[in-house]
């Protein structure tokens, strides 16, 4: 069983930053692959960002790339999303979910574990 717990959603001004953090409980951590999803309450719960186990491979939506970027620290459990250049069209609630294998994956069926979910909105 892993637990996942997000942190650091909030309210921001378009064109501004924010960053997520997931923090994992279990130690063998860095055995998953890590990914980010979000979802609004008009549309299904969509890939965002993959990290893979050792964060040697990371993989993003196109609405996304160039402006967030995934990362991880093994050592400290934990998991980050940076999010630059916010748009209005990025406010949802942001799930962190840690995969059934090492590599990454869009596929929300490859994920076993899931936070609860943070919320991000962004002012236009």
């Amino acid at each position: 069983q892993v637990l996942l717990v997000e942190s650091g959603g909030g309210l921001v001004q378009a064109g501004g930053s924010l960053r997520l953090s997931c923090a994992a409980s279990r130690r063998t951590f860095n055995n998953y692959a890590m990914g980010w999803f979000r979802q609004t309450p008009a549309k299904e719960r969509e890939f965002v960002a993959t990290i893979t186990w050792n964060g040697g491979n990371t993989y993003y939506a196109d609405s996304v790339k160039g402006r967030f970027t995934i990362s991880r620290d093994n050592a400290k459990n934990t998991m980050y999303l940076q999010m630059n250049s916010l748009k209005a069209e990025d406010t949802a609630v942001y799930y962190c979910a840690a995969s059934v294998t090492r590599s990454g994956s869009y596929s929300i069926g490859d994920y076993g574990y899931w936070g609860q979910g943070t919320q991000v909105t962004v002012s236009s």
